[in-house]
């Protein structure tokens, strides 16, 4: 491995924003910039017993002590777990795992995301509440007043909620978006189209899918079973088919939801399925890259989740015998890394002619972090590689996630369809939802929460 393939397979995947921006002139200046990125998350009492605040606390600390280097504070955590987190048993336990500083008091200077009802730490403080009712979650600033009801047990809302909290705090620091913290982002995810903090005729989730097949265990796939690892299964034991050849490299910790310093180095399909089966999963693993050469099989999860980066896999993904594809894709510059696009298919237009143009362009290497590795180095080669590696921040793909499964639960409900959803995490209200035809009808597999 020469030195820039083991940088790329060790830099940060959203601190490469800064060299793509141009504001550093180096990997180490890029990694001071974003030690000063810092939150903390302030927990109301209702927390130590609401499933959708504890899935959305284990979210937003997951997300955000990957991303912002500087830390994240939590004040709050109390109770024990009431949705599945093994072997954790209590809230605090649990998000120290997931990197979290505890705290006896809130600091008034550090920006917040508060889930639950708690006090606003002070005048001037970036500041987010989780807000949530049904299928729909979201944030409002916190002095706004403007709560939902924050009522049921849709834990997928809570990933949402706590992925788009992180984002406004993120983009706020990052100091690109004027109106980060300053509005509502949210989406109801039985009807991604309409407006999120209206009345909506969602029912309660009653039924769970029994099997699932996932492509790709990267940024989205890690992300898929972490939202799946949330939904109340209780005794059933649902079907996973975990399908990635790769291995995991110290640049995942930035992005996957799921890997530990530990996992690096570890196969990404057995790894993932160890965690899968610690939550009562039944897992099959296939270790080889996605192509239309192999056919489903009749006793095979019929449903795919799709989340790989590569044209050619998508282009495919029609091709083996799924009965229903959901996919999502993410964007990976500095202006497209926020954006996501969630298809479904059949649909009435094929990924073949989706991902038609597989090509690229070239990659830019004249900002000055590139400059300077081609100069030390002098392999261009491997500075275009480096510069090619996507921008990743893992709460773009936990929101991503919470489509991806909603529209999963969605087909196991009976419900219709939307055959594209396109939103970008700068201004979300700014979403494209596009309903599709309904399907055949189809019987994905199913289980009754009542079982």
């Amino acid at each position: 491995m020469t030195v820039l393939e083991d940088t790329a397979e060790r830099l940060h995947r959203t601190v490469k924003l800064a060299l793509d921006t141009g504001e550093a002139a180096t990997i180490e200046d890029a990694e001071r910039i974003f030690s000063g990125y810092r939150m903390q998350v302030i927990l109301g009492p209702e927390a130590a017993t609401n499933p959708v605040m504890q899935v959305a606390a284990l979210t937003a600390v997951n997300c955000g002590a990957r991303t912002l280097l500087g830390g994240v504070r939590v004040v709050g955590a109390a109770g024990d777990l009431v949705v599945p987190f093994p072997p954790h048993a209590d809230l605090t336990s649990a998000l120290i795992a997931m990197g979290a500083d505890m705290a006896g008091e809130a600091d008034p200077a550090w920006p917040t995301l508060i889930i639950g009802t708690a006090q606003v730490p002070g005048e001037e403080v970036p500041a987010m509440q989780v807000t949530f009712s049904g299928w729909a979650g979201g944030v409002v600033p916190a002095r706004s007043g403007q709560r939902l009801d924050e009522t049921g047990d849709f834990r997928p809302a809570g990933v949402l909620a706590a992925a788009l909290g992180v984002s406004e705090i993120f983009q706020r620091l990052r100091g690109t978006n004027v109106m980060a913290c300053r509005r509502a982002a949210g989406l109801n995810l039985w009807q991604p189209g309409t407006d999120w903090r209206t009345a909506s005729d969602a029912p309660s989730l009653s039924r769970l899918p029994s099997s699932a097949w996932l492509v790709g265990l990267g940024n989205l796939g890690q992300a898929y079973l972490w939202t799946l690892g949330f939904l109340p299964y209780g005794g059933n034991a649902a079907e996973l088919v975990l399908q990635d050849f790769d291995v995991l490299a110290i640049s995942n910790l930035s992005t996957s939801l799921l890997t530990v310093p530990g996992l690096v180095g570890r196969k990404k399909a057995r790894a993932m399925a160890e965690w899968a089966e610690s939550r009562g999963f039944r897992v099959s693993i296939i270790e080889r890259a996605f192509a239309p050469d192999f056919k489903v099989g009749s006793n095979e999860p019929p449903v795919a989740l799709v989340g790989v980066d590569n044209a050619l896999a998508r282009q495919g993904i029609e091709d083996v015998g799924f009965a229903r594809i959901i996919e999502a894709g993410l964007g990976r510059g500095p202006q497209d890394y926020l954006g996501i696009d969630v298809h479904t298919f059949p649909a009435s237009q094929p990924a073949h002619d989706i991902w038609r143009d597989t090509g690229g362009a070239g990659e830019e290497i004249s900002q000055p972090a590139y400059q300077a590795l081609l100069a030390r180095t002098g392999d261009r080669c491997g500075t275009v590689r480096l510069a090619g590696r996507s921008i990743g921040a893992p709460f773009v793909g936990a929101a991503a996630a919470a489509l991806v499964i909603s529209e999963m639960l969605r087909l196991t409900m009976g419900s219709g369809r939307n055959e594209m959803i396109s939103c970008h995490l700068r201004d979300i209200s700014a979403k494209s939802v596009i309903t599709g035809e309904p399907w055949e009808a189809f019987n994905p597999g199913t289980f009754s929460l009542s079982d």
